[in-house]
């Protein structure tokens, strides 16, 4: 099929993009913008992308067209979707097209609050490790694998389910559109206040996902969540979790710059693993990997410490982002409470005597909303000092946005020191005043951070480079 992605650059645009291509389909597309890393992704693979939106770049031979969910695509404001439907070419969303992909394929959803992208491709990682070629779709950029989609030659297929609605018009949770076998659910917590404003809200496409599963699916879900044990109850599942507790767990903990443990199986056995990543939650996320794959039956015990230690994790969740500076930097992924509180608590873990400074971008809605607030007064507990950045402006009409001296302020009074940073070079000029070479930075966003990822860890590495020090 000769395929066209409007708004190809979007995390999982391109990620189908990519599954699609490497079936040998005929794929392309366009996008308002493409930056790096999405650019330098797209023309490594041989996918062509305009940038810009005309009608001219839309071919008159196309079989297919994904288009993406950006408020911009409507036939009022984009010339190509307008070009798209005069030309009769059928048209589907990413979620749509995945479901009818995944019906056809022995297919496992990855979905919680959290951890989703990181499990799916752990997963991924661990079967490719003990030689089997797995398809995946991943909402992000592993470290290990070459794509963030891909085919693969067996039967299986490892899908990161989104519970994010479909489009403004189709207001299901993407992966209610897709055909699982397997669920692995690592966790449930409240997330995206904008489109689910209680937590019965939240919970509900939940509830739906597992009510739909085939009565022979194989469930396995973290025990620790209270929702996951309540929407669950009445059906076979197989549990995981840090501690004691029933089915799968992970003992003898030694934490440090190589993590060693021992996954335990329900039936008391032991086997050791042993990982560079950083925090508890990853080898809570380690610990329900292994889980599902001997429970699945494609991986045997004795394969898993290979996949474990080859794993290194995925981009934006805590990968490290210098390498000579005696002052590391790591970039966290923190688009909601729990995913934030995880890289803190991760960070201060492996650097108990270091000053933890972080630098704050309040990306997402929720962040941004006055209906969070009090997130502010516990999430950087543990932090020295907090630097953070403007909220953004798209799509603030939609809620009670918060601003900056507004969550700086709220920041200060739960006993944080908070500065506000109007701008990159004013964090920069904070960092510069305040950086001693005690610290360790963490960059905490889901969005550009306004260009600090790339300027901080450069500037660290200059100023406290080993090699010059």
């Amino acid at each position: 099929m000769k395929v066209y992605f409007l708004g190809i650059a979007g995390a999982g645009m391109s990620a189908l993009a990519s599954l699609m291509a490497s079936e040998g389909h005929q794929v392309l597309g366009s996008d308002g913008d493409v930056y790096p890393p999405v650019s330098t992704y797209l023309e490594r693979l041989g996918i062509p992308f305009f940038r810009g939106f005309e009608a001219s770049h839309v071919p008159d031979d196309l079989d297919l067209a994904i288009v993406g969910s950006s408020a911009a695509l409507d036939l009022e404001h984009n010339p190509e979707l307008a070009a798209l439907a005069a030309k009769g070419v059928r048209r589907q969303s990413f979620a749509e097209h995945l479901g009818e992909y995944s019906a056809t394929r022995e297919t496992c959803v990855v979905a919680g609050s959290f951890g989703k992208s990181t499990l799916t491709a752990m997963l991924a990682v661990m079967m490719r490790a003990a030689g089997r070629d797995p398809g995946y779709f991943i909402g992000a950029v592993p470290l290990d694998l070459p794509t963030t989609g891909h085919a693969g030659a067996d039967p299986e297929l490892l899908l990161e389910g989104d519970e994010y609605v479909v489009d403004a018009k189709n207001r299901r949770s993407k992966f209610l559109l897709y055909h699982p076998r397997l669920l692995l659910l690592s966790s449930l917590v409240h997330d995206h206040l904008n489109v689910f404003p209680t937590m019965a809200s939240y919970e509900a496409p939940f509830a739906e996902l597992i009510a739909r599963l085939p009565a022979d699916a194989l469930v396995v879900a973290s025990r620790d969540h209270e929702p996951i044990r309540r929407l669950a109850a009445g059906r076979p599942v197989t549990w995981y979790g840090l501690g004691e507790g029933p089915g799968y767990s992970a003992t003898d903990v030694e934490i440090g710059e190589i993590t060693r443990f021992a996954l335990r199986t329900p039936a008391g056995r032991t086997w050791p693993l042993e990982t560079e990543l950083l925090g508890l939650h990853n080898i809570e996320n380690i610990v329900g990997a292994s889980a599902l794959l001997l429970e699945w039956g494609v991986l045997r015990p004795d394969q898993l410490a290979a996949g474990v230690r080859a794993f290194r994790g995925v981009a934006r969740r805590l990968d490290k982002k210098t390498r000579a500076s005696a002052v590391p930097a790591y970039e966290g992924f923190g688009s909601s409470y729990e995913k934030a509180r995880s890289a803190i608590e991760a960070i201060a873990l492996h650097f108990p005597h270091r000053r933890l400074v972080v630098v704050f971008e309040p990306h997402t809605f929720s962040w941004r909303s006055e209906a969070a607030l009090s997130w502010y007064d516990t999430v950087f507990e543990g932090v020295a000092e907090v630097l953070v950045l403007p909220p953004p402006a798209h799509g603030a009409i939609t809620h009670r946005q918060l601003s900056l001296a507004e969550i700086v302020a709220r920041v200060g009074a739960a006993g944080v020191a908070a500065n506000a940073a109007a701008s990159a070079d004013a964090a920069m000029a904070e960092l510069e005043r305040r950086l001693q070479g005690d610290e360790v930075v963490l960059l905490l966003s889901s969005g550009p951070l306004y260009g600090l990822v790339e300027r901080v860890p450069a500037w660290l590495e200059t100023k406290f480079g080993r090699s010059g020090r």
